[in-house]
């Protein structure tokens, strides 16, 4: 990876932070040569403060640390983009992102990580877990009861009931995928390529 830290008089180049799971951007940053080898060696984001004239570890004083999950750079090699999970929220203003609340949109990456989480896990008391101890079976019935209540519930005008059994169906889908060894986003290339 070759970054033009050069191209700026001031030899920073700007930094987006995107959440790893939900895709939210979270926030810009700077980084010199030494923030971006900090980050890169430790899986930590640091950067270099413009204000303090120093390097400058998110979370230093927080506790709000930005783990790194992949480093990319634009086509000019002039920005980099790191897909982070952020510890909590990212803003100083206690907002979950610097451009704003936390987005729902992409929270299915987040419950799938928690579903995984837990199984891998093997946490006591978890429903998740206990489900995925009772095998394919259980987990099958379980999305298919699921399946009928959605249908059950569209054919009334409740959307309150309609869309917690949908929740409910797309909760108990994850539990199989992992069962299955498989990810949404195996899903999501599937739908991607029958697009094509």
């Amino acid at each position: 990876m070759n970054i033009n830290f050069n191209k700026n008089n001031d030899g920073l180049v700007p930094v987006i932070i995107q959440d790893d799971r939900t895709m939210q951007v979270l926030m810009l940053g700077y980084m010199n040569e030494e923030a971006f080898e900090k980050t890169k060696n430790e899986k930590i984001v640091t950067f270099y403060s413009r204000t303090k004239k120093r390097l400058w570890t998110k979370g230093e004083e927080s506790g709000n640390f930005l783990t790194v999950e992949s480093i990319v750079t634009d086509c000019d090699q002039d920005t980099i983009l790191i897909k982070v999970i952020p510890e909590n929220v990212v803003c100083h203003t206690g907002k979950f992102s610097c451009f704003g609340d936390k987005e729902t949109k992409g929270f299915l990456y987040e419950l799938e990580a928690k579903i995984n989480h837990r199984i891998a896990d093997k946490t006591e008391n978890s429903y998740t877990y206990s489900i995925f101890q009772k095998g394919v079976n259980k987990i099958a019935q379980k999305v298919g009861e699921e399946a009928i209540e959605l249908v059950i519930e569209s054919k009334d005008n409740n959307d309150d009931l309609f869309k917690n059994e949908a929740a409910d169906l797309l909760y108990h889908f994850l539990i199989l995928l992992r069962f299955k060894n498989m990810s949404l986003q195996d899903i999501e290339k599937t739908l991607a390529q029958r697009n094509k």
